[in-house]
């Protein structure tokens, strides 16, 4: 039986199991969910964006409360948590009011395919599978969510096991702003129902953030199926520092950027590539914001960084500091396990590191960061693709001609410069390489689970003749 349970990270005691779903309850849930699906695509998306509204409205209402579970669950900060569940109510009414321009019929050149009307149509495919993380453990979700259901799909959410009261808090948010029975349902199950719940003929799609095996997995699921999916995986995200940089404020940014979520999150900065020409002069006011952070009690409105969600990977990142230290990296702060209850880890710069080394390749997914020194743009631009990973990337240069150069060399979803790499309703959101693909958010994120269905209409020998020539 998986272990499905709420853990407090910051002091490793147990707080509430729960049972896994049987395989008749699983069934069920997907029945739910299909016949759900049946009913809210035939609403107009006013009803469904009226529903989007109710649900932010309830965020924001519940919005302390809400967070709480969150920080007692996976160990962000309370104050981290607060906004995550702020950004989630503003993407709900982002998606209420931009849906109904995202979904409407796109016109098309009709005389060019002979037709006396031609347009793209945008409509629901179906009951979409979420399989989620913990790290954002709302935020998530809701930008699956949001969309998906403004399209007028159904989801079935498979949440990490770590955090099953925020993922049965979403579907009672939902269900509480008027949705259909059925619409959103977290799903108890553990890591092994996957391929039942996908290969389920009413599941029609899936969607999944986590790490490369599990992308992995679901895709070659989801390919024997011929179903779509959409894959946002692991980062080693670049933030590159060039001479013209304002290094202040780079190493400010840098500080948030590698110790946001405790230091795990898929965008956060992990290598720090730095011009030997301010690398001395970033690299100390880098460590000093580092060591300078508050670790402790997550739910304390004065703590910097939270424990990580589970012991067992604090231990990976600390096995992989440890990995460079004895193969000769140097550690500019942090890198001591500390004792004592929870599973904290210290803020931690770690130099010298070279190609032998595990932190050179692998994510590291904890408030570690890694220091590189470079002679040159495209040295740089080197370390800075030289990974199997493409999600975020950060650049730091006060040269015009630099930032268009950075835009289009490094190879990654997104590019940020002069800022920390987040995610914005407002813009695509996915990865390259082992990153994944497809891309959440936007009207893209929206568009990723419908079908983009062509529409020609003719009369008469316009029509005959186009079919002569039909595909």
């Amino acid at each position: 039986m998986p272990h499905i349970a709420t853990t407090n990270p910051a002091t490793g005691q147990v707080l509430k199991t729960y049972e896994a779903m049987s395989t008749e309850q699983l069934d069920g849930a997907i029945e739910r969910a299909d016949l759900a699906y049946q009913q809210l695509r035939e609403t107009t998306v006013d009803q469904r964006a009226q529903w989007m509204n109710a649900a932010a409205d309830l965020l924001d209402a519940e919005r302390d409360e809400i967070a709480r579970i969150m920080t007692t669950e996976m160990g962000k900060t309370y104050v981290s948590a607060q906004a995550e569940v702020t950004k989630c109510a503003a993407a709900a009414r982002f998606y209420a009011d931009k849906a109904p321009a995202f979904l409407a019929d796109e016109p098309a050149d009709a005389d060019a395919v002979k037709a006396t009307r031609a347009f793209i149509r945008y409509q629901p495919i179906g009951v979409v599978l979420a399989v989620m993380p913990w790290n954002f453990p709302l935020w998530q979700v809701m930008r699956f969510a949001a969309p998906a259901l403004m399209a007028g799909n159904t989801g079935l959410l498979k949440h990490a096991s770590n955090v099953p009261q925020t993922a049965l808090l979403l579907e009672d948010v939902f269900r509480r702003a008027g949705f259909p029975e059925g619409a959103f349902t977290t799903v108890l199950v553990g890591s092994e129902a996957v391929e039942r719940i996908l290969s389920d003929p009413r599941v029609r799609a899936a969607t999944l953030t986590g790490s490369e095996p599990a992308g992995r997995s679901i895709a070659q699921i989801a390919g024997r199926e011929l179903k779509k999916t959409v894959l946002e995986l692991g980062g080693s995200d670049p933030f590159v520092v060039m001479p013209s940089a304002d290094v202040d404020r780079a190493a400010e940014v840098a500080t948030t950027a590698r110790c946001q979520n405790n230091g795990q999150s898929c965008i956060a900065a992990k290598r720090f590539i730095v011009h030997t020409d301010v690398f001395d002069a970033f690299a100390e006011k880098f460590a000093a914001n580092m060591a300078a952070l508050r670790v402790g009690d997550p739910m304390d409105p004065d703590t910097d960084v939270g424990p990580l969600a589970s012991e067992r990977g604090r231990d990976e990142v600390h096995a992989q500091v440890q990995d460079a230290v004895d193969n000769g990296a140097t550690v500019l702060c942090g890198g001591e396990l500390p004792s004592g209850d929870g599973w904290f880890y210290p803020p931690t710069v770690v130099t010298d590191l070279t190609p032998q080394m595990r932190m050179w390749s692998e994510e590291i997914f904890g408030p570690v960061a890694g220091l590189f020194r470079v002679s040159s743009y495209e040295e740089a631009i080197e370390v800075a693709n030289g990974t199997s990973f493409g999600l975020g990337s950060n650049a730091w240069t006060r040269d015009p001609a630099e930032q268009e150069r950075f835009a289009t060399d490094l190879d990654a979803g997104n590019v940020f410069i002069n800022g920390m790499t987040t995610s914005y309703p407002e813009l695509p959101f996915g990865g390259v390489k082992n990153s994944g693909y497809g891309r959440e958010l936007s009207a893209l994120g929206m568009r990723e689970f419908c079908n983009t269905k062509t529409v020609w209409v003719g009369e008469g020998a316009a029509s005959a003749g186009a079919g002569a020539h039909a595909e």
